[in-house]
């Protein structure tokens, strides 16, 4: 049996699509996507905090084995790396295209290839990975390869940190939310990205994700995911991330069937070294508590947990 077909063939179909690419453009005259608001004219080649103007900046595109496994399946998920970053985590794991900006800017056509190459190599979605500050030139290149043929569910795969008003201009049109939630304290976010307004923009965008698309929905037959949310939290050293509180706050405010990846593989990179306690490994006793801190909010669909650790 085929999956559904996916939520932006349907706003295609309706001229929903067509509107939300006008609108979401207009915003780039005077950026506010992101929680940053910097308020610059893109369209003109300025650029704010993510150092991105009118064309988004692709690092690199392919089918992904390593993602979660209701995204793999057999052929992968087709995983587009957006170059730069609104929050710029200082122990970031793709250092050199989040903060250095390694990549090439692509127009809106071209990116729609790209999805067009990725589905024809039989990828089982499109994995948008750290959208939030393209998501004008995103939906845009949607709407041209959705007009070419394509017809895999889109992921939008981002770092929790997204304004509410940007994720409505998806709605309807993302089949599947990926976003991190990474710490529950101001402070830590202070600290180690800025931006102490972190916690509480994230609990708002996951919940208007989750009003969107609902707990994640997997085919029995193929075992791929085709609708809903997943939400990834990594786990840091010495407890910065707040995971107890991150838990309970998905099992009692989203739903206790939220499916969760609770990861393992922090190691200091980036910046990290300068914050002493973000300078060491994840010890496997740290994650194991993390796990039963999860399970003891309630929260039973947890990824399978591959590599890093040897048990």
């Amino acid at each position: 049996m085929a999956l559904p077909d996916p939520e932006y063939l349907k706003a295609l179909k309706s001229r929903t699509l067509e509107h939300r690419v006008k609108k979401a453009i207009a915003v780039l005259d005077c950026c506010t996507l992101c929680p940053r608001r910097c308020g610059v004219n893109r369209t003109a080649g300025e650029t704010g905090t993510c150092k991105t103007g009118r064309r988004a900046v692709v690092a690199s595109y392919n089918a992904h084995f390593g993602e979660e496994r209701p995204l793999v399946g057999r052929n992968g998920s087709g995983t587009i790396f957006f170059s730069h970053c609104s929050l710029q985590c200082n122990f970031c794991q793709n250092y050199e295209i989040s903060h250095l900006g390694e990549g090439c800017a692509v127009a809106d056509d071209q990116l729609a290839t790209i999805m067009l190459e990725l589905q024809q190599a039989g990828c089982h979605n499109i994995n948008l990975v750290t959208p939030s500050h393209v998501v004008p030139q995103i939906l845009k290149a949607v709407y041209l390869a959705a007009q070419q043929g394509l017809s895999v569910p889109l992921v939008y795969n981002c770092s929790g940190y997204d304004r509410v008003e940007t994720l409505q201009l998806l709605d309807g049109i993302v089949d599947i939310y990926m976003p991190d939630f990474k710490f529950w304290y101001a402070d830590v976010a202070r600290d180690t990205c800025n931006a102490p307004d972190y916690p509480e923009l994230a609990r708002h965008a996951l919940l208007e994700m989750h009003r969107q698309v609902g707990d994640l929905v997997i085919d029995k037959v193929s075992g791929l995911a085709y609708k809903g949310i997943l939400v990834r939290h990594l786990v840091l050293p010495g407890g910065l991330a707040g995971t107890a509180k991150i838990m309970a706050f998905l099992a009692n405010s989203l739903s206790r069937n939220t499916y969760v990846n609770v990861m393992s593989q922090y190691r200091p990179c980036g910046r990290a070294r300068e914050m002493p306690a973000l300078a060491v490994t994840l010890s496997p006793a740290e994650y194991n508590q993390a796990v039963r801190e999860a399970k003891a909010a309630g929260i039973t669909r947890l990824d399978k947990p591959r590599r890093l650790f040897q048990w």
